[in-house]
């Protein structure tokens, strides 16, 4: 009993420290961003799904799973760690110039976690780009892991379509947007989401904030923003602004952009909807039985894909940061095993790798020594 009082102690210490500690960073400064206002706000207030000043889930979706508490939930976080939580070693990754990519070329080139950068059709698109060593506003937590070759804000070419599908640090960092702000050309993102950016000096004409089932289409190029089982905030107060995923559609090639979510019916339906889909990029990686309906089980990603009627899965979300409790290089093992044993066809590049959209490429399970 002591040692569990002990436990419990130390957590309320390690919270109490990094709220001050945060308190302290983003008091001041302006990374946490900006709440929606104005008409922003006027127009978030007029959509299906927006109560009392936040978001919601279309389906019930609880933070934490039935049965589970908070206590048990932070002591299992703090000191439930696999001791292969981190590589012990630099992950080999390839080192692609994207500045001298040929621009006819179709293709897809991974950096870890959720950040991607792609070429269609002739535009340079990049995803929940995410540079900085830190994926939190504290400079002491969730450090990225070393790499041979990682890939830097400045490695990134003129980009015509930045896509952005949610607020959290971890996919809105805030010294990579100033990095390429001045080389980002349009950008899609979720309602709410345009107010940290024209903050941070991006001006309002190049944003374009879509609700659920809402497109946006520019020179052959279509953008609709759908369902995901998430949440949003980037400090105390959650579901400011909206979290999504994104139906590309450019001519006869459709790629579905998954963002975080949980499992659930919503995959079903934007399938039913939208589908088939050439390429499912799904998260898969950050996740633990007590938050299940925010973060997909690695099976429930190749489940996800069978819902869209993808033709090929992309798992994306590991290999970076170490935001769950899992060793780094389960999320590859897990999916890929019930990729095999369904017999479904997936992508897992190595980081840097080039990928081509349209035509085979050779993967290998690079994560195993």
């Amino acid at each position: 009993m002591k040692k569990i009082l002990l436990r419990m102690l130390y957590i309320l210490l390690a919270l109490v420290i990094i709220g001050f500690l945060g308190y302290y960073f983003l008091g001041k400064s302006d990374q946490v961003g900006s709440l929606a206002s104005g008409k922003r706000l006027s127009r978030m207030e007029h959509t299906s799904t927006f109560h009392d000043g936040v978001y919601a889930n279309l389906e019930n979706t609880p933070a934490i799973k039935e049965g589970v508490s908070f206590v048990e939930m932070l002591r299992s976080f703090f000191f439930g760690k696999d001791k292969r939580n981190v590589p012990d070693k630099p992950l080999e990754t390839i080192r692609t110039d994207l500045k001298n990519l040929n621009l006819n070329e179709d293709l897809l080139v991974w950096f870890g976690h959720s950040s991607y950068y792609l070429q269609l059709g002739g535009k340079r698109i990049l995803v929940d780009p995410v540079f900085s060593k830190y994926a939190s506003p504290v400079p002491i937590s969730i450090k990225a892991f070393d790499m041979t070759n990682p890939y830097t804000a400045e490695d990134m070419p003129e980009i015509d379509i930045l896509v952005i599908t949610h607020d959290h640090w971890d996919h809105l960092d805030y010294k990579t947007f100033l990095n390429i702000k001045d080389r980002t050309k349009q950008i899609i993102t979720s309602l709410g989401v345009g107010a940290h950016l024209e903050k941070w000096g991006y001006p309002a004409e190049k944003i374009h904030e879509l609700y659920w089932g809402e497109s946006y289409e520019s020179k052959g190029f279509k953008f609709t923003a759908a369902p995901a089982r998430h949440f949003a905030g980037r400090w105390t107060k959650r579901n400011t602004s909206l979290w999504s995923a994104f139906v590309l559609q450019k001519d006869d090639y459709k790629m579905f952009i998954g963002g975080d979510s949980g499992y659930g019916k919503h995959f079903k339906a934007i399938g039913e909807e939208h589908g088939p889909f050439d390429l499912a990029i799904l998260e898969n990686g950050q996740y633990n039985e007590y938050w299940k309906y925010i973060h997909m089980m690695p099976e429930e990603v190749v489940l996800a894909g069978e819902d869209l009627g993808a033709k090929d899965i992309l798992p994306v979300h590991s290999a970076k940061f170490p935001l769950a409790n899992h060793a780094w290089d389960e999320p590859l093992i897990r999916v890929t095993k019930e990729a095999k044993r369904k017999n479904r066809p997936i992508w897992t590049p190595q980081i840097g790798q080039v990928v081509h959209l349209k035509r085979e490429n050779q993967f290998k399970e690079w994560w195993i020594d």
